[in-house]
């Protein structure tokens, strides 16, 4: 039996990861710092290792004990990637990270874009994404077999310690404090999206088949933030009903990093590459499942 150190486990993309991995046969050890989560961690099958991202050493050791190494817990955290590529390096093993396509997000402030989607990461990102890409890059470009999985935005519900998403929770939240859903402008900017459980078969199938270098971006469907704060509206049960947030509104909401590519941009991505390498997402409506889960 393979075993795959995984950093952030207990978060939504990590936990749903694991589940699937220790579903498909491999063990799983996971980082996690806080004592309370190791009961339901070790319930599911994962075995904890103590610490935090800034434990050098411990992710080192872990990484070199493993037979892979999958991070999901920061796509902006360069400490941790360069760990991973030190203790790995010279040793062949599989390394995945994850990105997130707001490296293809423009500043739109919720106006709609005429854009070809990405099939890779884009040459000249916005200033905000050049840290995040420069992780991306630096881990295609080290000798070894390292892969970059890059999500759009993900819904459904988690398979791990954490069941909810961050975009559709976060507008949801809002929602209901302003008594109907909300976008920003026009809300006619657009983000291809995914369902978590194709998701988490994607990183499966690139941890066992994908050859090294490798890019995915994981899409299954797009749709305008403004849709989605309508289908939004009708689970909380208020009929469709939707407003405008100016860019300053939403800022206070969410943040800066939040409202202009969490919220306000348009990232349009294919997975042509992931298709080609036979993913077959079974997912492709977050409309309905928006409206489904919260009336479920």
């Amino acid at each position: 039996m393979k075993t795959i150190f995984m950093t952030g486990v207990t978060g939504y993309i990590g936990g749903s990861i694991a589940a699937r991995l220790i579903k498909a046969g491999y063990r799983v050890n996971g980082l996690a710092r806080n004592e309370k989560d190791f009961p339901a961690l070790i319930e599911a099958g994962i075995q904890p290792v103590v610490g935090t991202l800034d434990d050098e050493a411990t992710i080192a050791s872990a990484a070199e004990s493993a037979d892979a190494v999958i991070n999901t817990a920061s796509a902006d955290n360069p400490y941790v990637v360069a760990t991973i590529l030190e203790a790995l390096a010279g040793t062949h093993k599989k390394f995945i990270h994850t990105s997130g396509s707001s490296i293809a997000g423009d500043k739109a402030k919720g106006a709609y874009a005429i854009i070809e989607p990405f099939t890779f990461i884009p040459k000249n990102p916005r200033l905000e994404k050049a840290a995040r890409v420069a992780i991306d890059r630096a881990v295609l470009a080290a000798d070894g077999h390292y892969m970059v999985i890059c999500p759009t935005m993900i819904y459904g519900t988690g398979m791990g310690l954490k069941k909810d998403s961050a975009q559709v929770p976060m507008l949801t939240e809002a929602a209901r404090a302003a008594a109907c859903g909300v976008y920003i402008g026009t809300g006619e900017n657009r983000w291809s999206n995914v369902h978590i459980e194709d998701l988490a078969n994607l990183y499966l199938l690139v941890l066992e088949q994908a050859p090294s270098g490798s890019f995915y971006y994981a899409e299954n469907g797009i749709n305008s933030l403004k849709e989605i704060a309508a289908a939004v509206s009708k689970s909380l049960g208020f009929g469709g009903k939707t407003k405008s947030l100016s860019i300053e509104e939403a800022i206070s909401l969410w943040g800066m990093e939040g409202a202009h590519f969490g919220m306000g941009s348009n990232s349009i991505v294919s997975a042509v590459a992931a298709r080609s390498l036979g993913w077959l997402p079974l997912h492709n409506n977050l409309l309905s499942t928006i409206v489904k889960t919260e009336h479920d």
